[in-house]
Parts: C-alpha cells; structure tokens; sequence
C-alpha cells in the first residue's frame, strides 16, 4: 500500500465479505483490523488478493522484533538502492538535456539511459498500476505509470519517427518533443520522496517494536530447593514458577516478589522516572529493569496475560484504528483517483484542441503533471502517522489509548471528575498522627491499640500494626477480644480491660476523652479519622489514620486547570473527610460529591453531561467501572481492577496522575497535527492540480514541467509524516 486509495480499495474488498460489520485498513502499520460476524481469515485474505493486494493473519504473519527491523531495513534499503541506480542513470541524461548538447544518436543514448530507470527503477509503479488495471481499480501507481508512460512514449515517437513528430511539433514552438530528463527525473525523485517516506513511517511504528524488545528472551528458573538455577526460554515459565531476578537483568514475566529487596527501574513500562523500592509482597512487571539488588519471584502472569503483552496489544488496537475525523479523507480518497484520471483526460483533450503549438506536446506535458502531482499519498498519511506518533509517545509514558476515536474524543474534554479513595488518595490508610498523653510511652500507646487490631478485620487496623511493625513496637498479648461494629474493638491487654475505638466507645466503656477534645476537632477538619485508645480504665491518646494523598495529585490537578479544564472530586467518603482532601489538592468545594453510593457514580457522570459537560472519568475500582463507561472519556489507573481498565478508553500504566494531563495535552496535538496533515493535503491537490493543468498559461505564459510536479508530490508526502513525527519530542502543556 502507498496511497489513501489503496486503503479505500482494500477496505472496500474486505467489507464486502459476509458477516463483515467494519473493516479498518491503517496505511501507517500495514494492517488491517476487521470486525463482524463468524469471520473467516481466509476468505478475509482472498479478498484482499482478489483486489490486487496480499495479505496474510497477522498471527501468521507475526514476526519478532529483530525480524520486523531487519525487514524495515531491508525495505529501506531496497528502495534506496533503486533510488541511486535511477540517479546515476539519470544525472547525465539531464546535462546532456539541459546543456542542449548534440551529437549522432542521441536520442537513443538518452533511450538506452532512461529504459532502465523505468522499467527496473519505476518496476514498483509499472506493476502496481497493472495490478490495478487488472482488478478495475487505481491508485497513485495509476497516476505515476500513465504519467511517466505517456512522457516516455511521446519522447520514444520522437526518437523512432523524428520526422513525424517534427511536423507536429512546428519549429518555434518553443518545446523539445524529447523527455527523458522528465522519465527519469520524476522517477528518481517519487523514489527518493518513498525512501524518506520508508524511513519516517518506520520511526513512527517503532514505539511497538521497542516495548516488545523490553521482555528478556530468557528466565532464570529456580531449582528445587532454592540451592540452583538454570536458564529456559521464556516460552517454558509457568504461573506459579519460582524466579530469580539478578542486577540488571530485565525482569521476565509479572509476578510477586517472595524474597530479597532492590529498586526497580518501571519508566519503559510505567513512565515513573525514580526506581521503584520492590520488597516482599510487591508486585513487579515484565519488561523493568532490576536494580542492583537480587530477588526471588513467583511468576503470577506469563505470555499474552503480562501487562506488557496488554500494553503491545492496547497500543496495536489504537495504532490500527481511525478516528472519525479520517471519514473525510476516506470518501474523498474512494473517488480521488478516477476523479484525476478524468481531470487529466480533460486537460489533454482541452490543450489539444484550443492551446497552442505544438498541441500534442503541450497537452501531453500537461497531463503528465496533472497525474503525477495528484497523488494522494499526502492524504493517506495524514492520519496514520500521526497516529502512530502520538500513540507511540503516550506508550512510552504509560498512557494507553484504546482506540483512535478515544484519543480524538479526548481532545473535547471539559470537566475532569476524579474518584478519591486510591486515584487521588494512595488507597492504603497510614497512621499520620499520635497524642500521647502525659506520662504514656508511644511504646504503650502504639502497643495496646496495635495488639488489638491485630485481631481487628477494619481496613484501618492495617495501618495502626504496620505502624507498630514499623517503628519496632511488639504488641502485647490480647484475650476476650471483641468487635463493636461502628464503634471499635475491645479486649484484655497484658491484663488490662482495653478500647481502640471512637468517643462513642470510650463514653460507653466510663472513660472520658474531653482530654483530647481539641485535637479531635483538628483531626476531623483535616479529613483524618481518630482512634481513642484506652486502658485500665484510663485514656492513653489518640491516633490519627488517613487515606494519603498521591504525591502527583496537585500538581496534576494544576495542570488540568492550566489547560483550562473543571475538576471535580466524586468519592463516596464522609463530607468533611471529603473536602478536607480537595481542600489541600486545589479542588473547589463546589466540585466536590461526596457520599455517592458505587451505583449512583454513573447517574452523576450522566447529570455532569446532561449541563453540558464533556466529563472525563478517572477512576481505579471496581465500583468505578460504570461511571468510566458512562464518561465520554473514561481514564482508568493501571494499577487499580482489571474491570476498570476494561471500561476505560485511556489507561495509565503507572500511579502517576501527572499523565492524566499529558494524556489530554497529548490528545490535543494528534488532533492538531491531523488536522494539519489534512489541511495540508487538500490545499495542495487544490493548488497542484489546476496549475499542473495549466490554469496559469493564459496569464504568464507558464507551465508546470512534470519534473517539478514530481519533487512537489515527493515532498508533500515527506512534510506530512515530518510534521507527525514532531509529536515525539512536541512540549506537552
């Protein structure tokens, strides 16, 4: 494929299969992704054959990363090598032209020249534009072939029967009926436009080519008993096998560490720069790189379950899909072509019959310049390259589009709604405050509250023992342990009737807290929840737990302000817990809704657009799944459920919120330079063609030579996909 035509004609070929519901064919990658009903590749593929293309399943097709560079290379190379032999076959075609130097046989050395450079150089375009004659369709090979071919057949008439064309072509005329400099001018320089072309297209799809490179070819496979190891191919791990990982090696599969400790490099995979501390019970990725420590891992997923494997797949679908806006360039693609056929026959016929001597000369150059300056490989990269730039770059920074309608509806965002508990905030309560009272130790005080919600199944206990695990505090032993729901837990501390609990708790057990009183209301402002802890009848302190905010969540919500975007916070958490959070990240009171049950969380994503709100939700639970998929744009945090991430149309691989605003900065200049790549593409058709057909004649006496049509048409398809590739190093704000 070269063109926007020739995608229109595959997709054609492949929507008229039974059972196809839509077929989508990216000129960028290559591929095509098809959709319907009981669908059968190989009826999928004889289309694609039976419309003068080959195809083949892409599982079939599949190759490793080192297979897809050496087969770009050898393209490039190819392409390369053909441009240069045309080059050096043409560069004294052109002096001998150009200088007007005459000697006995010219014409036929100039013959001899040029034959090579069409019929080896220009093979490419020769077959393509069979091809197509051959299954009733065109293509910019069409245009190149008829072009070239009618240069080199005028110039053949001149060479064989001089005298003939002579008498058409009257002396003074003012045009040599001779254009072998043009044959192979044109064709070395759509040579040359394709081998830049080759070049930057494969820039732009090596975002995938580099994520597949990250997974090692091996593991190391812990021996029984743990004394040994021995390498296998990574093909042969299985979940649940033991794996050690030494310093710099790439970690193999997913899995959870189970012992040793080192800091592990996740910026290829989650974009977060500082290495990340793995520990016990931490769970790593296939693909980051080990640190220089060593550690023991239980593989939890291998093969095409790795978040690396759903990472390549996500990038894959996006890269593969259109946004709506590519659904102009594809009609106007659908009839391009025959369109420029006819356009070029008119101008001939028109110079032919009205223009001026020499006629049949002035009308062939002019229908050469015509085919060859509309080509539509401009507009068939428009899309795609940008695409695959803007893609690329948010794979590199953990953020994944799902497909491109998501990566241009994020553009269109108004609002972003934020869930809180494990977006905003780390989704792990932490102790962040103690009051000791006079004469307590912070050993008695973290030791007794610690000893019973030991026993304690409260998602808060964990953080009061970790805590205690933390600053060394053994907790004492417990006994008639007892759980008072909405209240606390109480039991016998090394002997002594004991409370961890609220003030409720304290009153119902005959222990005043007015002690604590102003702490209490300090606490309760900043959106932390106390624990009163009490023994032998006595209060010992207070503890403070709270959900923490993530270390990116204000500057992230600054960003989305910056870019002139609401946020708003959606939690099902307490008012005052609530607004203290939004408080200190900079959100406005107003914006905050707090205690709304899982199942109303789609209702007020609803409610947001039924104002007029283009609502993006950013969200990591379960219970987020329904407001993500009711959400225009649904952002879900990689690290949160597997369900959240299948609602959303964005996910970000790491923890880091800041990406939610590159995400949308990054959304914005796809689309601006898509739109770019368009607007560039129609008005240079709109401009090339009637001044390649000669509207300009009658006022300056000037024609367009097909030589400078060819290098215009070179060059507009090399500034669409240079103007794609700025996204890759394009400031995101």
């Amino acid at each position: 494929m070269h063109c926007a035509s020739c995608v229109r004609t595959i997709e054609k070929a492949l929507a008229s299969v039974p059972g196809v519901d839509e077929a989508s064919v990216n000129l960028g990658t290559a591929q095509a992704h098809v959709r319907g009903r009981d669908l059968d590749p190989k009826r999928l593929v004889a289309a694609v054959r039976e419309s003068g293309y080959g195809a083949a399943p892409l599982d079939d097709a599949a190759q490793t990363p080192s297979e897809q560079e050496a087969a770009a290379r050898r393209q490039t190379r190819g392409m390369l090598r053909r441009t240069l032999v045309a080059a050096a076959l043409t560069v004294p075609v052109v002096a001998v032209s150009m200088a007007g130097v005459m000697f006995p046989g010219r014409n036929v050395v100039l013959l001899v020249l040029t034959l090579p450079v069409y019929l080896w150089a220009g093979a490419p375009f020769l077959k393509g534009a069979l091809q197509t004659l051959r299954h009733r369709t065109a293509n910019m090979d069409t245009l190149i072939a008829t072009g070239t071919t009618a240069a080199l057949l005028l110039s053949v008439a001149a060479t064989v029967f001089p005298e003939r064309v002579a008498a058409a072509a009257p002396a003074g005329g003012g045009m040599d009926p001779v254009y072998y400099e043009a044959v192979g001018v044109i064709l070395t320089l759509i040579l040359f436009g394709r081998y830049l072309e080759t070049r930057a297209r494969g820039r732009t799809s090596a975002a995938i080519r580099r994520l597949l490179e990250l997974a090692p070819k091996r593991a190391r496979l812990v021996t029984l008993g743990g004394s040994g190891e021995i390498e296998v191919p990574l093909a042969d791990v299985r979940a649940g096998a033991r794996l050690r990982v030494k310093p710099g090696d790439s970690v193999p599969v997913d899995g959870v560490v189970r012992s040793g400790r080192s800091a592990v490099d996740e910026s290829m995979v989650t974009g977060e720069s500082i290495p990340v501390e793995k520990a016990p019970g931490d769970a790593v990725l296939a693909g980051t790189l080990n640190g220089d420590g060593v550690f023991e891992m239980e593989a939890t997923a291998v093969g095409a379950r790795t978040a690396l494997s759903q990472i390549v797949r996500l990038v894959q679908q996006a890269q593969a899909s259109k946004p709506p806006i590519q659904r102009l360039a594809d009609k106007v693609a659908g009839v391009f072509v025959p369109v420029v056929l006819g356009l070029a026959v008119v101008t001939w016929v028109v110079w032919f019959v009205v223009g001026p001597e020499p006629r049949i000369l002035r009308a062939t150059v002019a229908l050469a310049s015509v085919l060859i300056i509309a080509c539509p490989c401009a507009l068939g990269l428009a899309t795609p390259t940008a695409i695959l730039a803007g893609t690329g770059r948010g794979a590199r920074h953990g953020i994944l589009f799902r497909n491109a309608e998501s990566l241009e509806a994020a553009r269109r965002i108004t609002l972003v709604l934020f869930d809180k508990t494990g977006t905003l905030t780390e989704g792990r309560p932490r102790l962040t405050d103690r009051v000791q009272l006079a004469g307590v130790s912070e050993e008695r005080l973290l030791g007794t509250a610690a000893a019973l919600e030991l026993a304690s199944a409260h998602p808060l206990a964990r953080a009061v023992v970790d805590a205690a695990n933390e600053r060394g505090v053994v907790p004492p032993p417990v006994d008639a342990f007892a759980s008072r729901t909405g209240l606390g837990v109480v039991g016998r501390v090394s002997g002594e009737s004991a409370a961890v609990g609220s003030v409720q708790l304290l009153a119902d057990e005959g222990i005043d807290s007015s002690a604590v009183a102003d702490e209490l209301d300090r606490f309760a402002a900043e959106g932390k929840t106390p624990l009163l802890v009490a023994a032998g009848g006595r209060l010992l302190g207070v503890l403070a737990v709270a959900d923490r905010e993530k270390p990116s969540a204000a500057a992230a919500i600054a960003r989305l302000r910056a870019q002139g975007l609401e946020v708003a916070m959606l939690t099902g958490d307490r008012e005052d817990t609530a607004r203290a959070v939004a408080g200190r990240l900079g959100i406005e009171e107003a914006d905050v809704f707090a205690r709304v049950l899982a199942a109303e969380k789609a209702d007020r994503v609803a409610a947001l657009q039924a104002r007029g709100e283009v609502v993006a939700m950013v969200g990591d639970g379960v219970n987020d799944a329904p407001a993500l998929a009711r959400a225009d744009v649904g952002i879900a945090i990689g690290a949160g459920s597997d369900i959240a991430i299948e609602a959303s149309d964005v996910t970000l691989v790491g923890e880091s919120l800041e990406n939610v605003p590159m995400a949308i900065a990054l959304s914005r200049a796809t689309l601006t330079a898509i739109r770019q790549n368009l607007l560039f593409a129609f008005l240079y058709n709109a401009l090339g063609i009637p001044i390649a057909a000669g509207v300009l004649y009658p006022l300056t006496g000037w024609m367009l030579s097909p030589m400078i049509a060819s290098a215009a048409m070179a060059a507009s398809s090399v500034s669409v996909v240079a103007n794609s590739l700025r996204l890759a190093g394009r400031r995101l704000s």
